[in-house]
């Protein structure tokens, strides 16, 4: 049996892969808010340093968390959770659980976002976290891979979750799911990539709606 770790397995993509792979008969560790509060980079990383696994096959890092506002009047609290939530947690996360990863020659998945790639006005606190955790995930497949872990960054556009009704409410548009990705189809790219045989990796997937 594969054993996976879901961050964010509370709602949106995050419980839609963790349903599915335990359907399919694998474990899953979900994570959510009740179990660590990934705002607080030394309690997610006793967190991790106490967990009981020994082979871990993946650790996907999907727990993620917006608030819109320009840089001229964004406020502390809401850039340093973001930064903290998008960006440390995955770092301090991912450090105490390397050891079952090598074990299993598991795979790292890092669930970004479109705002990974590009900076529009209003988004420079998630953006500037999501842009940073490409740079995390670049460098850890560059420190595993002679490890045989792999490592791999998702960027999906707009998908149809409750954050992005969150992030519509802000915007001040109206939401309309049909416009937007699946988390189905982010799911099922996501396990393309826990499933790829192990000659094969695949460090970045763009996923857009038609």
């Amino acid at each position: 049996m594969r054993t996976h770790l879901v961050t964010g397995a509370r709602s949106g993509i995050g419980l839609a892969l963790a349903d599915r792979l335990e359907e399919r008969g694998d474990r899953v560790l979900r994570v959510t808010r009740a179990d660590v509060d990934l705002a607080d980079g030394a309690a997610v990383r006793r967190w991790a340093e106490l967990l009981d696994v020994d082979r871990l096959d993946s650790l996907v890092h999907m727990a993620g968390t917006v608030e819109l506002d320009p840089v001229a009047s964004v406020g502390v609290a809401e850039w340093e959770r973001q930064i903290a939530v998008n960006l440390n947690a995955p770092a301090l996360m991912t450090g105490p659980l390397l050891p079952a990863l090598r074990a299993a020659g598991g795979t790292v998945v890092f669930v970004n976002s479109s705002a990974g790639l590009a900076a529009y006005a209003g988004w420079a606190a998630y953006a500037a976290s999501k842009f940073g955790l490409r740079a995390l995930a670049d460098a850890l497949r560059a420190e595993e891979a002679e490890h045989g872990v792999r490592v791999t960054t998702v960027f999906p556009s707009r998908t149809a979750t409750p954050m992005q009704e969150k992030v519509h409410e802000q915007e001040g548009r109206t939401y309309d799911a049909s416009r937007w990705l699946r988390p189905d189809t982010v799911v099922d790219t996501i396990l393309h990539v826990l499933d790829l045989p192990a000659d094969a990796t695949v460090p970045e997937i763009v996923i857009r709606p038609r």
